[in-house]
């Protein structure tokens, strides 16, 4: 599945999360090219503010195997948890240096989520699915530790990467107008 000719719009309303992937390796100077594509993400004082750890191939083991020895709690077995991140090619850390400063902070994470949405999007316009997950055991200091996070960062998500095996179909999104208001006049709102 390439989609080489696509439009931005059909490229964000075409993307899906994707839970099952083939066992095809994505090539790393893909990756890289994703990355790099990625990187052209909005952020304020080009401080480029995030940090990537992949887990790739046998390094997959690492990934499951800090999930499975973290103590806090786990609501799936060790065999599930191996299956799920064995099943995809490549699983990325995106963390970022959390800037103790409350603004910068903010606006640090505004842009490591853009360039999440970014790679997605790029690796989407090659035929790559992702899924930008957040579970709980990425705020824990063991599996932080076990997977190569520095003191001073922030996870901000573990995105699993892969060819589909299965696309789902679009689930709906409410109508924009439901969630607008408007304000056209000093002291004036509309809804829409």
């Amino acid at each position: 599945m390439t989609m080489t000719n696509m439009s931005i719009t059909e490229a964000i309303k075409g993307r899906r999360s994707i839970k099952r992937f083939r066992s095809d390796a994505v090539p790393q100077e893909v990756l890289f090219e994703l990355l790099n594509t990625a990187s052209w993400a909005p952020n304020h004082g080009l401080r480029e503010p995030w940090r990537f750890i992949l887990f790739m191939e046998d390094g997959r083991e690492q990934l499951a195997e800090a999930i499975i020895n973290n103590p806090g709690g786990k609501k799936k077995t060790p065999e599930m948890i191996r299956e799920n991140i064995m099943n995809a090619p490549v699983s990325m850390l995106v963390v970022m240096n959390e800037d103790p400063r409350q603004k910068e902070w903010e606006e640090d994470y505004a842009a490591v989520s853009a360039f999440i949405q970014n790679f997605q999007l790029a690796a989407w316009e090659k035929g790559i699915g992702t899924i930008w997950k957040t579970s709980p055991f990425i705020h824990s200091p063991f599996f932080r530790n076990q997977a190569g996070v520095k003191p001073g960062e922030k996870i901000v998500g573990l995105i699993h990467t892969g060819y589909p095996e299965k696309v789902p179909e679009a689930r709906p999104r409410t109508p924009i107008e439901e969630k607008v208001e408007m304000i056209t006049t000093k002291g004036n709102m509309v809804e829409v």
